[in-house]
């Protein structure tokens, strides 16, 4: 005997397909949809679907986008010489919340990554490349401090410093409110390497 009628259970099996949500998680998510008016589920599918169609990358930074050139790289107010690196659009957004990087970004969409099949041929860099002029005086490297991305990064600096443009790697280390005791060798000799002068 079937539990679900096969449309509920091909909801299920959508909702499994996302990141992070296993057979319950799908479950509680497709019963408290199916509870809703017809008006409200309406409302949650357009909204799926608007910003699937708006969205593309922006033709600069190739970040996430529903216009041509994002808000930031239109923004006159950013620092055009410098340009942070990152893996991914949501790294994107985790240094925009600091509100400390004035700069421009770069998205590369991923990581060197032979295991997974992935090479330079996959990533943004030769957008990156593209970018780089006269006016670029730094390019910050963001990617997350796994192989993979430290990888990157070394690819980055090793095609990049040629060009006579500085290259630097964010700082990792210790987590505030972490504590030393739990941090591992690889955690605490990174802090330590990323020091600066107080």
């Amino acid at each position: 005997m079937a539990l679900y009628t096969s449309s509920v259970a091909r909801m299920i099996e959508e909702f499994e397909k996302l990141p992070g949500i296993g057979h319950k998680s799908a479950q509680r998510l497709a019963f408290y949809l199916l509870g809703q008016s017809k008006e409200k589920v309406a409302a949650f599918a357009n909204a799926i679907l608007e910003a699937r169609n708006q969205l593309q990358y922006c033709s600069v930074c190739m970040n996430m986008s529903d216009k041509e050139v994002c808000d930031i790289c239109s923004n006159p107010v950013r620092d055009t010489g410098i340009i942070c690196v990152v893996e991914d659009p949501r790294d994107v957004v985790a240094m925009e919340r600091s509100r400390e990087f004035k700069g421009l970004y770069h998205v590369l969409h991923g990581v060197i990554s032979p295991m997974s099949g992935v090479t330079v041929d996959d990533l943004k860099i030769k957008e990156l490349l593209a970018r780089i002029n006269d006016n670029t005086k730094e390019i910050i490297v963001a990617t997350n401090p796994n192989i993979e991305g430290e990888a990157t990064a070394m690819y980055l600096a090793r095609l990049i410093k040629p060009l006579n443009v500085s290259v630097t790697r964010i700082a990792h280390g210790i987590p505030v409110g972490g504590d030393l005791e739990y941090a591992d060798e690889v955690t605490l000799a990174k802090a330590l390497q990323g020091r600066r002068e107080m």
